[in-house]
């Protein structure tokens, strides 16, 4: 073949500017995320003078002492209970009632789901006082469960929206099908809907467990014991009356944000799919 014959794909300046655009934005997501975990290997004389730059020496001694310490994984254990019990009920819930809006048709079932996604425009803040008190008469405060309760509250919206668009795309004959042999809507939901629905749930889990685990608001409301706290009221340990070890808050800053960035490496495939894709094509 010769060279007159190849044809050259045209410049697509749409390419150009959307790999610019990319570019800048992992810019900004990686430096601070870099920045942070420099700034742990650093004494705190260093970080004051060069917060940006290469440590000029290793602390590696600053890792290896939240490592080493017990108030450290204690503090992971509180916040992966929580954020757990938290995943498991949003998907629990969620997915119900995101099945019953996506396939059965009631009375009311438009305005109760507009009723639901109003919950989107109010955020967790707003609502603190009437939590606690709620959460106080239910004599779940300062436990485990009022904490992942409110929050299952408050991740039922973007769940159900986004569960019940991925249901919608399951072929309504495969229902029509199930239930002309006599399959009931819950056999259909378990043995048909929820192994089709791999990547959503997956989806829907992770952005629940990250918000979980990075929420202070709810946690600090509702929690008064010290043995009782997630990673993020742990921070509080470096912070003293007049000062703060920022290189020690940087440190374990960075020790605790690293399960929710493996969880997300490990279920972006499914990610992708889930926000991308229906579960059956042809």
């Amino acid at each position: 073949m010769s060279s007159a014959e190849v044809t050259r794909a045209p410049f697509d300046p749409a390419v150009l500017f959307k790999t610019a655009f990319l570019a800048v934005v992992a810019i900004f997501v990686l430096v601070p995320l870099l920045a942070t975990l420099l700034g742990g290997f650093k004494s705190l004389g260093e970080l004051r003078v060069n917060p940006f730059g290469w440590p000029t020496h290793w602390e590696w001694q600053n890792y290896a002492d939240i490592l080493f310490s017990a108030r450290y994984w204690q503090l992971l254990r509180n916040s992966l209970i929580i954020s757990t019990l938290t995943v498991i009920l949003t998907l629990i819930t969620a997915s119900m009632a995101a099945f019953t809006f996506a396939h059965v048709k009631f009375y009311g079932s438009s305005m109760l789901l507009s009723y639901l996604t109003l919950g989107l425009l109010f955020p967790a803040a707003t609502a603190v006082l009437p939590l606690f008190i709620k959460v106080r008469d239910l004599g779940l405060l300062d436990t485990y469960f009022g904490v992942a309760l409110p929050q299952v509250a408050f991740s039922l919206a973007m769940s159900v929206l986004l569960l019940r668009r991925f249901f919608r795309d399951i072929p309504h004959e495969l229902l029509e099908a199930a239930l002309v042999d006599g399959c009931s809507y819950i056999k259909f939901f378990r043995y048909v809907t929820l192994p089709l629905s791999r990547p959503i749930l997956a989806t829907v889990g992770t952005i629940t467990f990250v918000n979980s685990w990075n929420a202070y608001l709810l946690p600090l409301v509702m929690l008064n014991t010290d043995a009782l706290y997630p990673w993020p009221l742990g921070i509080m340990i470096y912070q003293g009356e007049y000062s703060s070890e920022w290189h020690l808050i940087l440190a374990f800053i960075t020790l605790t944000i690293l399960p929710t960035i493996i969880l997300f490496l490990l279920a972006q495939k499914h990610i992708v799919a889930g926000l991308t894709a229906g579960a059956v094509k042809g």
